[in-house]
């Protein structure tokens, strides 16, 4: 299954571009082995809609047209399931096994995803109820695809 990652924000240079090339370097490199291929990222710029309920719509279509056809969505969002990394790792594993070719993981804009984004996904994803930066999201959304990864391919995890 490919994996794309869509986000709205650019991950300027830094030291978050730096961990977030790292673990996606990464990725790219062990996923094949167990059938998650990284696709790559896109990103978007934030709308300029004078509302957040217009810019979350503006950002919503946006990354819904740059979705590959028939790809499973999963979106990041503070109101979502906050799953330990051994259950993000089987709930993928299944998507693999039983899903579409693709899988695009999405990353909202600061006003967040508009609703159809979140009706559409798979599973609405959090990282804890506390608020992130979006570079932030963005490192943690790679190390953990890493991680899955990991897991995916029999290494011991550390919280076994």
């Amino acid at each position: 299954m490919r994996l794309t990652i869509l986000a709205i924000g650019r991950l300027k240079s830094g030291p978050e571009q730096e961990l977030c090339a790292r673990y996606l370097d990464r990725l790219a490199k062990t996923g094949l082995s167990v059938g998650l291929d990284y696709a790559g990222l896109s990103e978007f710029p934030e709308s300029r809609g004078p509302t957040a309920a217009e810019r979350k719509r503006d950002e919503a279509t946006r990354l819904a047209d740059a979705l590959p056809d028939r790809a499973a969505l999963i979106v990041l969002d503070e109101r979502g399931r906050d799953l330990a990394t051994a259950d993000l790792s089987e709930r993928l594993a299944r998507l693999r096994d039983d899903g579409p070719r693709d899988l695009a993981l999405v990353i909202g804009g600061p006003d967040g995803l508009d609703d159809s984004l979140r009706q559409r996904a798979e599973l609405v994803l959090s990282f804890g109820r506390l608020t992130w930066p979006h570079q932030l999201v963005r490192v943690m959304l790679a190390e953990q695809l890493y991680r899955v990864v990991t897991v995916l391919s029999g290494h011991p995890y550390h919280r076994e």
